[in-house]
């Protein structure tokens, strides 16, 4: 007998400068919640800051290392989520929230396969290969096509990025976008959505993808403004990921408000919904 198709929520289209507002709503929540957010950016850069102590004479690593850090974000942002929507539902977004969100599943839900909280688990495993096939990937490539080794950033730039001859650097921002882009077709809004409803992970991804081809340009635009605010807190030492990744981490819980209403799907917690009931259907 054929299957039923999964049951998707309904995808809303937005304007092509409403991920701006994302980032204002994302400023207000990381100012609203404190240290409590900005501890997630104070770790992801102490993280990032790791990753360069160890491959700082090993660009070759280093530059697939730091993108592939990229692709885990949306799951290291996940208590950003849950406090985002605490203070929506006009509850404290405190420290119990980000340990009820990281270990709650641990204590009630024995099968590691089922269709429930252990789907953001699978995710993040599906999220963590594909960053270490690209560190792989971007490693083998430099090494084996670069005409010298690849020690430090100004050998990336001058041998890789800026040389004259050869097609490293578009090969590799090319293999790298063809990795990137159905990576974030595929976590735009599924992250957020395993948090707030319980979806499956089939449902999570297949409506992610809606959600980009709905809005093309929008979420291009959404995409360009996630890198370039990375990369520029990459620039500041590491030390701009303390602002821009809890900013982004909340932005992205916006983002999916505005973008899906899956009021069709249960709540993960319902009693703490019926107890405020506020937020977007």
């Amino acid at each position: 007998m054929p299957r039923n198709p999964p049951v998707l929520p309904a995808v809303r289209t937005i304007g092509l400068l409403q991920p701006l507002n994302w980032l204002k709503l994302g400023w207000r929540d990381m100012s609203r919640a404190g240290w409590i957010s900005v501890s997630h950016g104070v770790a992801l850069a102490l993280l990032g800051a790791a990753i360069m102590a160890v491959a700082h004479h090993r660009f070759w690593l280093l530059a697939g290392a730091l993108s592939g850090f990229l692709v885990v974000a949306p799951v290291l942002a996940t208590s950003l989520y849950a406090m985002s929507r605490a203070l929506e539902r006009g509850e404290p977004a405190n420290l119990g929230v980000v340990l009820k969100t990281w270990f709650n599943w641990q204590h009630s839900h024995l099968n590691k396969w089922g269709n429930d909280y252990w789907c953001m688990v699978q995710f993040g495993a599906l999220l963590a290969l594909a960053a270490t096939g690209w560190v792989m990937t971007s490693a083998a490539l430099i090494t084996l096509l670069a005409p010298v080794p690849i020690e430090t950033p100004s050998d990336f730039l001058r041998h890789v990025v800026l040389a004259r001859e050869g097609w490293l650097f578009e090969i590799w921002l090319g293999l790298g976008s063809l990795m990137a882009a159905p990576i974030f077709a595929s976590s735009v809004v599924a992250m957020p959505l395993l948090l707030d409803r319980r979806a499956t992970l089939l449902q999570a991804v297949l409506a992610s993808w809606q959600v980009v081809l709905g809005n093309p340009l929008p979420l291009a635009f959404w995409a360009a403004t996630i890198l370039g605010l990375t990369l520029m807190g990459l620039g500041l030492l590491m030390l701009g990921l303390v602002v821009v990744m809890p900013v982004l981490g909340h932005a992205s819980w916006h983002a999916y408000r505005d973008l899906v209403d899956a009021s069709n799907l249960p709540e993960r917690e319902v009693a703490a919904s019926a107890k405020t009931g506020g937020g977007k259907p």
